[in-house]
């Protein structure tokens, strides 16, 4: 722990002198090197909630008139059941999904839908409540995917050909529990290091694995596991990640996993699901359904030690599990199922909105790309003074839970049987 504070310490400091000799844009990337996150264009969508895992995508140019039947349809594709996102880079998309015969990675022409690999990752997974199949999103690390089933297998696969590089069985190595409603947790990558929430027992709870081989890097923390995916944060100059198990937030340093904060947020059934939404710039929000609410958090630090505050708490925006998008000033996300703008400094309502269930969303080009429960798409204007909904159209059926992805101008929906790649922007 006393070596990774040093680093830390080190790291604040060559960034606070390049900042002085103004050559900080190209060196102090190179002198932080040991934070270095990977880089994507701003056509990739490689992981859960995108590129910053914000779900705040750099597509411009949205069309803002539809025709009755919604955006072009680049095309329509059959896939077996699950809840997971699509993640798109280099002309590619991954995305699971089970069958009759067990769960699955698959990848796909971004372009045309074609199946290009399928690889297999796990036994069947039903549940009756939420559903049947895997819940996590895979992360794109060029050429690698990974993938956390719902039944707990980790896996590296070869992004072109699907070919399994490394695996391994959280509940059989680690003693990690399955939750009630499956692993839903999607791997997170920093540097040469793939973060999951485990869950295991007798500190380990929080895994960090070696992204080209698999091997363990560490393990720490003795919560037990959630449903939430985890991020990196910026807070006081300090490069950590934020996981939110079932007992609630916790930030640990990437390197170590050492603690550096907690703030209990207990859930019934444990259920914090929702991913914590940064607030620039030395703020999280978190929240939580089953009437629990949300809060904002300030992370301060002195003389190497943090300390957390709630700036305010409320029950005025509760994620059961769809995300709040941060977004110039404002919070964007469905109270259950009311879709809702809320202060994010203040925790004060400015409008809501209802007719969507509990829907997903993004913010691209100053609007909500907004996904409703029963699959219906609309585009919302991102603005505080009222509720602007521009268009709105039919795209899916059934149950529609998982968020959208947005690579290219190319908008990727899904429900429980199928994926829709819509056209978003104007081409020549």
């Amino acid at each position: 722990m006393r070596a990774d504070r040093t680093r830390e310490r080190c790291g604040r400091a060559v960034r606070r002198a390049l900042l002085l000799t103004g050559v900080a844009g190209a060196i102090c990337q190179l002198a932080t090197s040991v934070y270095a996150r990977n880089e994507y264009t701003a056509e990739d969508w490689p992981q859960w909630l995108g590129p910053n895992r914000d779900g705040v995508s750099a597509t411009r140019g949205l069309l803002t008139s539809w025709p009755e039947g919604g955006p072009a349809e680049v095309w329509r594709k059959r896939i077996g059941s699950g809840f997971s996102g699509v993640s798109v880079s280099a002309g590619k998309a991954y995305t699971m999904m089970m069958d009759g015969e067990g769960e699955y990675a698959v990848g796909l022409d971004a372009l045309t839908g074609k199946e290009l690999w399928r690889a297999k990752t796990g036994p069947i997974y039903r549940e009756s409540q939420g559903g049947d199949g895997p819940r996590g999103t895979p992360a794109i690390d060029r050429e690698l995917v990974y993938v956390l089933g719902a039944n707990g297998a980790l896996e590296a696969l070869d992004a072109a050909k699907g070919t399994r590089k490394w695996a391994v069985d959280l509940k059989k190595e680690f003693g990690s529990v399955r939750p009630g409603w499956g692993f839903s947790s999607s791997p997170l990558i920093e540097g040469s290091t793939v973060l999951v929430e485990g869950g295991g027992s007798s500190g380990r709870a929080i895994l960090a694995f070696n992204r080209r081989d698999g091997r363990l890097l560490w393990a720490r923390q003795g919560d037990k596991i959630g449903y939430s995916s985890p991020v990196m944060a910026n807070l006081g100059e300090v490069r950590q990640v934020l996981f939110f198990t079932a007992a609630g937030l916790i930030s640990v340093s990437p390197i170590s996993g050492s603690l550096h904060w907690r703030h209990n947020w207990p859930t019934p059934y444990n259920v914090n699901a929702a991913t914590p939404v940064l607030v620039p710039p030395d703020k999280v929000f978190i929240s939580s359904g089953y009437d629990v609410g949300g809060a904002l958090l300030q992370v301060s630090w002195e003389a190497g030690k943090a300390s957390v505050r709630e700036v305010w708490k409320n029950k005025v925006m509760k994620n059961q599990f769809g995300t709040s998008v941060y977004f110039d000033g404002y919070l964007y996300g469905f109270d259950m199922s009311i879709l809702k703008c809320v202060d994010a400094n203040t925790g004060v309502e400015k409008w809501k909105a209802r007719g969507y269930g509990k829907g997903t969303l993004i913010v691209a080009d100053g609007h909500l790309v907004v996904l409703g429960e029963r699959g219906k798409l609309a585009l919302v204007k991102a603005l505080p003074n009222e509720f602007i909904e521009v268009a709105s159209a039919q795209v899916l059926s059934g149950k529609c839970w998982t968020v959208p992805s947005l690579a290219d101008g190319r908008l990727y929906l899904r429900n429980e049987q199928e994926i829709v790649c819509l056209d978003l922007v104007a081409r020549p």
